[in-house]
Formats: structure tokens, C-alpha cells, sequence
């Protein structure tokens, strides 16, 4: 039986902190680390680009198995045609991830002593192969009908129509499609509001013609004033909780979800040096603390900023093709870059996220970063009064870092303060145990 894989995507659309300022003595910041989406075990990505009643969807495949066993059905606004699916470079998405994704910046005390000390503020800075026979009658009884198919790459394509949820959920079944337990109810919502369903599969004899090891993202562009995130199809298969990153690039500004929160996740905050080895695990504790703290239906904003520059940069920015290769379609190279991202990060399960996600554009352009700092104390010879008291300062400080880094994450202080003790003493005091 071939495995139905029912994802998220992002159809229809009208697109609808804890605070630390940098103290004195610091040099501007650069990046050290990132938390992008290799993190996590699964994460579904979505690219959504979108001007105006027009979108280009990305769908990464985060699929592991056999490609033979692979399929995909997403409800879709309207019936597609083969010149509007395409299929995408998934580095396009890797480069999305990685320069959207949460940083960690290194900043180094300046000598205290020194006049003019300069003061740094937090901004320095999816076609079935079906036997013919007597198809269409019993597709016809069962209230389906097959829009359009083709082929686009390395993937068969079918658009689907249905009366009734249990019709379609049966001849998916028909044709070797297990479908998990409870997705006729969740289709019927789908096909009540007139939506089709792009099904897709692997077309086995063009993946090994071409010598693909994975599979490459589908692309699909659209016209409608509704925008929603279907994911309840995704709880599904979901046996635990399942993270979505969702890049939205549009020409306006930040894109938010309308029918629940949209939190920053907490950045600014000075935690100890130790974190820089460990920045996978701290990142991975902080959002999981903020899912718990925020009651769970919530996305979180974890980027939102202008894709000409950036500060600091994660990665370099995209370039105007690989934008194009995101879906950006309205590039004027008179007018440079004006595209706009937004990093959204939600973490849902089946009790959780009942309703489909509805998001708006907005012109918001303030720019946002998760960002995470290490403060390097400066360990030279401080020969002044200024300097002394910078001295004295530094043990408040560490401990507010341990704090910090307590709350965040909820990782026990005694066990932050142990590693703090190993690791800033040896890089202050260095010479301590010589003399």
C-alpha cells in the first residue's frame, strides 16, 4: 500500500521579549552561529511568495523513505495546469533558512580605560500511474474527478475534485493509497469551501533518469484573495508535535497570522560564553520554553527584515535569481530589491492549531532578529579607577547572564553556573594558575 504523506501548505491567500540593550565597552557584534532548521528532526518549509492576489508556494520535501512510497495531496485554490507547477532548487530553501535563521553574535569589551569609550545600542549593527480500467465510472460513483495530470520533472500530477470526503478518501484507498485514520472529516472542510487537491507522486523512471538522491521541492503559482495554511491535514500523520517554518517574501512588509498570535521569539539577551559550544541545545530549550510559556497556538516571528542587507548577516543575501528561484516575481532592477521576509515558526499537534492558519500582509517594515549575544569581558591591563570598577561589575554581570540563560531556556542555574565558573575563568584569568 502506498503511504498517502498528507503535509501543510500554504493555499489561498490574502497574506492576510525579553529586551537587553548592550552595556558600555563593547566593539559591534558579528555572527558566530546559527539555529536553522537542522535542528530538528522533521521541520516542514513553506516558502510563500506573494504580491498582491498572486502566489508562488514552495513546498519543501522533508520526506525520509522510500521515494516509491511517496505521495502528496494538499488542497489547492484552484485547478492547476501544468505551466503553473514547477519544481524548485532546494537550495533555494537552504539559503532562505540560513539567512533567516536565529544567530548568535560575539561582542569584546573595549579597555575600560580608554577615553571616548563608544556606547553600542542593540541595533549597531504529488499522479498516480491508475489502471484505465472502468476508471472514470468509478470515479464517477464516487463523486471524483480528475481535473488535470501531467508530469513535471521528476513528479506525476493529478488535480482532484470531490463531492463528499468519504468518496475521495475511498478512492484514494481504491488506488493503493492508505489514508491515516480520521482525514475524511478533515477533507470535507476542504471540499465544502470548493477546494481541489493536488496529489502528487513520484514518477520512478524519471527520479532515476535524472540520478536525484532526494527529492526536490514542488512549486506552485496561484491567483486568490484568500490565504490559509491547511495544516490540520498535517496533524494527521503527526504522532507528536511538528515544527512548520514558513518564509513569506512580499514587496510590502511583515506578513502576520490573523486568527492567532504571532510572538517574537525572545532575542537580545546576553547569555555566558559557554552557550557558544551548545548553541543547538540552548536555541532548542528557549523555543521549546517559549511554546510551553506562550499556551501553544501561537507562530513566532523568529526574522523579519529587508533581503537587500542584513546585520548581522547569518548569510550572505540572496541574490535577485535566487530570489526569482524563491518565487520572487515582481523583481524590478530599477527599483533594487524590494522584497520583504518574514520568518514564522509554529510548533503544532493534533490537540492543538484546530483551525487552519489566515494570514494578512501588512506594512509593517520594522526589521527583527532572534539574536543571542556573548560578551567577552576584556582581560588586559586595566590601570584606572574606570577600570577597577569594571573589574568589580563583572561577577553582577555573569550572574545575570546565568539568570538569563536560566529563565530562557529553564536549564537548572546550578548547572549554568558550574559551567560558567570552567569556562570564563580560564578565559579571563588565564594566567591564574601560573602565578
Amino acid at each position: 500500500m502506498k503511504l498517502v504523506r498528507i503535509v501543510i501548505a500554504l493555499v489561498l491567500a490574502t497574506i492576510a521579549v525579553i529586551s537587553f540593550a548592550l552595556p558600555a565597552f563593547a566593539f559591534c557584534g558579528f555572527y558566530v552561529a546559527k539555529a536553522d532548521t537542522k535542528l530538528y528532526n522533521q521541520a516542514s518549509q513553506v516558502i510563500i511568495a506573494r504580491n498582491g492576489d498572486r502566489n508562488i508556494l514552495t513546498m519543501a520535501n522533508d520526506y525520509q523513505g522510500d521515494v516509491k512510497d511517496f505521495a502528496l495531496v494538499v488542497p489547492v485554490p484552484v485547478v492547476l495546469e501544468k505551466e503553473q507547477v514547477n519544481v524548485g532548487d532546494s537550495k533555494i530553501i537552504e539559503r532562505l533558512d540560513g539567512f533567516s535563521a536565529p544567530r548568535l553574535v560575539e561582542y569584546f569589551d573595549r579597555n575600560p580605560c580608554e577615553e571616548n569609550i563608544r556606547r553600542v545600542t542593540g541595533n549597531d549593527r504529488v499522479f498516480l500511474r491508475l489502471n484505465n480500467q472502468n476508471r472514470e465510472s468509478g470515479e464517477r460513483a464516487l463523486g471524483v474527478t480528475i481535473e488535470a495530470q501531467f508530469t513535471v520533472g521528476e513528479y506525476d500530477i493529478l488535480i482532484l475534485s470531490a463531492k463528499e470526503s468519504n468518496g475521495l478518501e475511498t478512492w484514494l484507498k481504491q488506488n493503493d493509497y492508505q489514508i491515516p485514520n480520521g482525514a475524511s472529516r478533515l477533507l470535507q472542510t476542504y471540499i465544502r469551501q470548493g477546494m481541489k487537491f493536488f496529489v502528487a507522486k513520484v514518477n520512478l523512471a524519471e527520479f532515476e533518469k535524472a540520478g536525484y538522491q532526494l527529492l526536490r521541492p514542488l512549486q506552485m503559482a496561484y491567483e486568490s484573495p484568500r490565504f490559509m495554511l491547511p495544516i490540520r491535514l498535517g496533524m494527521i500523520n503527526g504522532k507528536s508535535a511538528q515544527d512548520l517554518v514558513v518564509y513569506i517574501l512580499s514587496p510590502q512588509g511583515q506578513a502576520e497570522i490573523t486568527n492567532y498570535r504571532t510572538v517574537k521569539v525572545p532575542s537580545d539577551a546576553e547569555i555566558p560564553l559557554f552557550v557558544k559550544e551548545e548553541f543547538g541545545d540552548f536555541y532548542k530549550s528557549m523555543f521549546q520554553q517559549s511554546y510551553q510559556k506562550e499556551g501553544k497556538k501561537v507562530a513566532f516571528l523568529e526574522y523579519a527584515w529587508n533581503m537587500g542587507w542584513c546585520d548581522p548577516c547569518a548569510a550572505e543575501p540572496l541574490t535577485n535569481e535566487e530570489l526569482k528561484k524563491a518565487g520572487v516575481f515582481w523583481l524590478n532592477s530599477n527599483q533594487g530589491t524590494n522584497v520583504f521576509i518574514t520568518r514564522l515558526h509554529v510548533r503544532y499537534s493534533r490537540d492543538k492549531f484546530p483551525e487552519d492558519l489566515i494570514f494578512q500582509e501588512t506594512a509593517n517594515t520594522e526589521q527583527f532578529q532572534g539574536r543571542y549575544i556573548l560578551r567577552h569581558p576584556f582581560s588586559g591591563e586595566m590601570d584606572c579607577d574606570a577600570g577597577k570598577e569594571y573589574q568589580e561589575s563583572l561577577p553582577e554581570r555573569y550572574e545575570e547572564e546565568a539568570q538569563t540563560l536560566a529563565k530562557l531556556t529553564g536549564w537548572k542555574i546550578e548547572d549554568i553556573r558550574e559551567k560558567m565558573n570552567i569556562s570564563q575563568r580560564k578565559s579571563e584569568n588565564w594566567w591564574h594558575e601560573v602565578f
